[in-house]
């Protein structure tokens, strides 16, 4: 909101010292007249006379503030419409309540399109074909389902990557790292989201292993959880970083927060030298500190075969509830300024081709990973279980957890899994790659 406009100033004249009582009197008359203007904008907004839209996302502190500064700031001071922010890492729990009771915010971003589809189906979303430009986003960013176009992605990232520290210079060091299961830095935690990072290596290697038309028949259900290629990259992934292994191995993957799984590697001497995570990690301060650089996962990964595959991530974003002030904010969300926004905070890319920052603005490996994320040449392939259904993708990260811990248990989890992928109520995705040129 604008202040209001100064009053023009009095004409000088002697001044008169208040009394004690007097100044009393016109210090409760301030204070009250506070209370009523903060009373009055309140009730102005409980009236909708100053307009407000209702934002779920799961970004919380830095990411939350560095959203607010580039993102919402921009948009409140050019449309005069107030942003009701909530972050939550447990989101998705946090929507289905709100859904549930009937109070669903105006616009949510979430992780996962098989989440968001499901809410499609259930006529939860508005379509977006019309606030947001043909051709900005490819397929697997911003899929369609039955002619419409319900979600596409603020920012993205890329998971088939390697990161190691700046010293490890050689690639022949990584590659004997690479073989070394106490040498991969792994954390499984992240609160109700546990076990997310398990599901990326899987992932990874079936992509790598077999390419993306295998990779994406199983995320979109129909290759069995126990066919010979899924089987396979469980048993690469036990194989690489020792489940079932050493237990203080185990332990440290298992009690540890995947935002932590660096540290060791900062230790004296250091205690892992490879973490396969996406590019947000490079951001982190540890890996910032370890000057971290890249390697593709395919040149680390046993017996890949893929050529220029690689898995992807991205925050969508899906309008539940159609307003002018939310339309205002979809339209905003999905322009070049606001895409660029996360660009320059190396917080995450865009792939929007015409949201990218000026060439000098940002550290080489983020426009190296940048120009990877937008290669026409390259095959991209959406996350697979955030585009699984949710019950799907839960109880993959739960097995991730339990395999790691036991991977005899392998063919009763996978077993279970089928059951899940076959139930003819979920909803999947037609599909979940581009496929490059």
């Amino acid at each position: 909101m604008n202040a209001p406009a100064s009053s023009p100033a009095a004409a000088p004249g002697p001044r008169r010292r208040l009394s004690r009582r007097t100044a009393r009197t016109v210090t409760v008359v301030a204070s009250c007249l506070a209370v009523l203007a903060a009373a009055a904008v309140v009730g102005v907004r409980t009236l909708g006379q100053e307009p407000t839209v209702t934002l779920l996302a799961n970004w919380t502190d830095r990411d939350a503030r560095y959203f607010r500064e580039t993102v919402i700031g921009p948009f409140e001071r050019k449309y005069h419409v107030h942003v009701d922010y909530q972050g939550s890492s447990a989101e998705s729990q946090v929507l289905s309540a709100d859904v549930e009771a009937g109070t669903p915010p105006d616009v949510v971003v979430l992780t996962g399109p098989g989440e968001l589809a499901a809410y499609a189906a259930q006529k939860k979303l508005e379509p977006l074909e019309n606030l947001v430009r043909q051709g900005d986003f490819g397929e697997s960013w911003a899929t369609p389902l039955k002619g419409h176009v319900y979600w596409f992605p603020l920012k993205a990232d890329l998971k088939s990557i390697v990161w190691y520290p700046g010293r490890l210079t050689e690639e022949q060091q990584r590659k004997k790292a690479a073989l070394r299961p106490d040498q991969w830095c792994l954390g499984m935690g992240s609160g109700a989201t546990s076990g997310w990072p398990g599901t990326d290596w899987i992932e990874d290697i079936l992509l790598q292993q077999y390419g993306p038309q295998t990779y994406e028949r199983w995320a979109r259900g129909a290759l069995p959880w126990r066919s010979k290629e899924v089987k396979d990259a469980w048993t690469t992934w036990r194989d690489m970083v020792g489940a079932g292994g050493p237990r203080d191995l185990v332990l440290r993957a298992l009690r540890t927060e995947y935002q932590k799984a660096s540290e060791p590697a900062a230790a004296h001497p250091p205690q892992c030298t490879l973490e396969h995570q996406a590019s947000f990690v490079r951001t982190y301060p540890r890996w910032n500190d370890l000057r971290g650089s890249y390697e593709p996962s395919s040149r680390l990964i046993p017996r890949a075969t893929a050529r220029n595959a690689w898995e992807v991530s991205g925050d969508l974003v899906a309008l539940l509830h159609d307003t002018p002030q939310a339309r205002k904010l979809i339209r905003h969300l999905a322009s070049a300024g606001a895409q660029r926004a996360w660009n320059a905070k190396e917080s995450g890319f865009s792939v929007d081709a015409t949201a990218q920052p000026a060439t000098d603005s940002t550290a080489p490996w983020h426009r190296s990973l940048a120009r990877t994320l937008l290669a026409t040449d390259a095959v991209h392939c959406f996350d697979a279980s955030d585009a699984m259904p949710p019950a799907v993708r839960d109880a993959f990260a739960q097995a991730t957890i339990d395999f790691l811990a036991d991977p005899h248990s392998l063919d009763g989890l996978l077993k279970n899994l089928d059951r899940l992928r076959t139930d003819e109520n979920l909803t999947w995705l037609p599909s979940v790659c581009d496929p490059g040129s």
